[in-house]
């Protein structure tokens, strides 16, 4: 026993020490599952709890009556705006039927002098703006033109209608141009409308004969309004001030308001541009037949005096009286066919013929420089529709190109004074438009080098 014996009691010492080991576990393990149970226990107890609760609960709330959804779309404006444009064929009466708007306000409506003068006519591209309430007019709007509209508005049980200015924004601009071509194309390359050279013509029309005297060269400088609203160009306004180059002659327009609200054109020095006559009783175009006293007629082939000038232009082109003045024949007169007759101051008179009928005045009525008074046409010995224009001092003929033509009064004292400070800021700005233009010439450049 003494040596194995020694070497066996650690291994039976082991065996005793795992048996002390392992009967500690099986307890731990009981305690563990013991303790599980019972936390098992304990907590689908409180489980059962929390649903039997919420079920109570459900059953309380299922028991109360749901109140009603909340509708929190915004409330409906009966109020509606509409639009109506106007096509060809319609009416006043068919647009109200077409939308369902009331024809008896309609009716009402028209009974005003105003509504009836302005609605009475409809174009096709016309625009109403009109504010109903099923049906039933508030409020009815017509654009008249960029300055002014028809506004009809309820009141009480009736209507009434008015004529009102819109708000406009006046932008001074300026525009200068060089004509290589023509005017209406150097218009075009300055961006400046038709219209609006149209103006700068008519403001120079009594002393530039824009049928014949225009040429490669001539320079144009132009002050004037542009009419905004809204941030939106809506046109043009008035020339304030113009300058015309002309074969080296120069002309200076400048417009003045005097306080009796009259506008008008004047020279630097406030000498008028109007003249008791106008160089050419119609818009400017090319001329067919000048001023010759041996002039061979086209239809007669004969050496017969044309002691007039010639305007072509289409059949109906309006034609207008060249100065104020009185008409002493109205009828047909030869070659001339339907022709009119005016007598002016200072024993001048002027003629028109070839007309292809006669405007509203009558023998004997009074016109003014601008009014209309015929249509060209080709009666008589015409070969082709155009007007026989001329110009008579003391019955004697005189070329209406280029006779001397009367002046009006020009502007003094106080007036002259006031018109200088209105011209002065606009003769400015047109020297500063003419020096660009002088700078951009060939002949300037050239001597420049």
């Amino acid at each position: 026993m003494d040596e194995s014996t020694s070497r066996g009691e650690p291994k039976n010492r082991a065996v005793k020490n795992s048996a002390v080991v392992r009967s500690p576990s099986r307890l731990g393990s009981t305690l563990i599952a013991v303790t599980a149970t019972a936390v098992t226990l304990v907590t689908g107890y409180q489980l059962t709890n929390q649903i039997t609760d919420s079920l109570r609960v459900s059953a309380a709330t299922a028991s109360r009556p749901v109140p009603p959804a909340v509708d929190m779309a915004p409330p409906v404006d009966p109020i509606e705006e509409l639009q109506l444009q106007v096509e060809s064929g319609d009416t006043l009466d068919s647009l109200f039927r077409d939308t369902s708007l009331s024809t008896l306000d309609l009716a009402e409506i028209m009974q005003l002098d105003v509504a009836r003068k302005y609605l009475r006519v409809l174009r096709p591209g016309d625009v109403l703006i009109v504010r109903h309430d099923g049906g039933q007019i508030l409020q009815l709007d017509r654009e008249l033109d960029i300055r002014t509209k028809l506004e009809v508005q309820r009141d009480g049980d009736g209507f009434q209608a008015s004529v009102i200015e819109m708000p406009l924004e006046r932008r001074t601009v300026m525009a200068a141009g060089q004509i290589r071509s023509s005017l209406f194309e150097a218009a075009q390359e300055s961006r400046i409308s038709e219209k609006l050279i149209m103006n700068v013509a008519q403001i120079f029309a009594y002393d530039i004969d824009f049928v014949r005297d225009i040429g490669a060269g001539d320079e144009f400088a132009v002050v004037y309004e542009e009419l905004w609203r809204d941030g939106v160009k809506l046109g043009e306004g008035d020339v304030l001030a113009a300058e015309f180059m002309n074969r080296g002659a120069r002309f200076t327009g400048i417009r003045y308001q005097d306080a009796d609200g009259r506008s008008s054109y004047y020279t630097h020095d406030g000498q008028p541009m109007r003249k008791a006559f106008v160089r050419a009783p119609l818009s400017f175009t090319r001329i067919s037949s000048g001023f010759n006293p041996a002039r061979r007629h086209p239809i007669l082939n004969t050496i017969r005096a044309h002691q007039g000038v010639d305007y072509p232009a289409p059949k109906g082109t309006p034609v207008k009286a060249s100065g104020d003045g009185r008409v002493i024949f109205r009828g047909w007169k030869g070659g001339y066919g339907n022709t009119i007759i005016l007598q002016h101051g200072g024993n001048v008179t002027t003629l028109y013929g070839h007309l292809s009928k006669f405007g509203g005045r009558g023998y004997g009525t009074r016109v003014q420089q601008g009014d209309v008074i015929g249509y060209v046409g080709a009666t008589g010995l015409a070969t082709a529709p155009h007007l026989h224009y001329e110009y008579r001092k003391n019955g004697v003929h005189l070329d209406p190109r280029t006779v001397i033509l009367p002046n009006a009064k020009p502007l003094r004292g106080q007036t002259l004074t006031a018109f200088r400070a209105t011209a002065e800021p606009l003769l400015q700005r047109l020297e500063g438009r003419t020096s660009m233009l002088a700078a951009n010439r060939p002949n300037a450049a050239n001597r420049a080098q």
